[in-house]
C-alpha cells in the first residue's frame, strides 16, 4: 500500500482522545455544509491537521466564513454551526 505524500501530519489526537485523520475530513467537492462537516474542518485547522490556507483552498471557503465557524464553535460549541440556530447564537 502506498501513502500519498502530504505536508503536515496524517492524523492528530484530539483532547478527548479521539483520532482525527485526513480520511475523516469531508471531500474537497463538498457543496452541502452541515454542522458536523463544518465542525470537522474547524477541528482540523485548530489542531494542526490542516493549515488555514490549505483548508480555504481545499474547500473553497473565504477567510471570513472559516473565522465565523471557528468563533461560533469557540463561543457556543458545535451546535452553533447549525443553520437553524443562527438567530439563537448571533451577537446583537
Amino acid at each position: 500500500m502506498y501513502l500519498k505524500k502530504v505536508d503536515g501530519p496524517r492524523q492528530v489526537t484530539l483532547p478527548d482522545g479521539t483520532v482525527l485523520s485526513r480520511a475523516d475530513l469531508p471531500p474537497p467537492d463538498t457543496q452541502r455544509w452541515v454542522a458536523s462537516r463544518k465542525a470537522l474542518v474547524v477541528r482540523a485547522v485548530a489542531y494542526g491537521l490542516l493549515s488555514q490556507p490549505e483548508a480555504l483552498e481545499r474547500y473553497g471557503l473565504s477567510e471570513e466564513e472559516l473565522s465565523l465557524w471557528t468563533a461560533a464553535v469557540m463561543q457556543h460549541g458545535d451546535k452553533a454551526l447549525r443553520v437553524t440556530a443562527i438567530q439563537k447564537y448571533r451577537q446583537p
